[in-house]
């Protein structure tokens, strides 16, 4: 942030008064910019025992398999964002049952939240930002070629937690 979002004017990093972080702060007005975690939203939606991925049509890891996860959005909570990133990417109507990973990724800046739902009607294709969607069992998913640590952990918890039938909530750091 190179300029004051109050005045316009010129900022410059600095240690503000009563803090312990390096902020951009206008000399101008006084307004300190704080930059804080982006939070993504997605699913983890399950259609017969087999999970929908998405081929990613955009960058970062383009034409890489991920869950239709994204940016949450002002005015709505994590779990209308999962639903609207996952009918948005994937032309699907998710039915959520229970917020199921939680991800730090503080190298980025982000917090990745995944809820467990199912797929309504069965019913899904490819939003403008996926080349493609499809549905998964367990032996076929493209494990090379998954697009980010978190959607490999949450492929990963949910294999397992299916075979004991109890999906407790996963919290994990993911580190750089």
């Amino acid at each position: 942030m190179s300029y004051c979002l109050q005045c316009g004017h010129k900022t410059k990093k600095e240690i503000p008064t009563d803090d312990t972080k390096l902020r951009q702060v206008c000399p101008q007005c006084g307004y300190i910019h704080y930059e804080n975690p982006k939070v993504i939203c997605g699913a983890l939606v399950i259609w017969q025992e087999k999970v929908l991925l998405c081929k990613r049509a955009i960058e970062p890891r383009y034409g890489y398999w991920t869950l239709p996860a994204g940016y949450m959005e002002l005015g709505e909570t994590m779990a209308q964002g999962a639903q609207r990133e996952t009918l948005e990417e994937a032309e699907a109507v998710v039915n959520l049952e229970q917020l199921y990973c939680l991800y730090d990724v503080p190298h980025i800046g982000q917090i990745y939240s995944v809820f467990k739902g199912t797929l309504e009607n069965g019913k899904f294709g490819a939003g403008i930002e996926t080349l493609e969607s499809r549905l998964f069992s367990e032996d076929e998913i493209p494990w090379d070629e998954l697009a980010f640590p978190s959607v490999k952990s949450t492929l990963q918890h949910y294999f397992n937690d299916r075979k004991t039938l109890s999906f407790p909530l996963h919290l994990q750091t993911i580190e750089q």
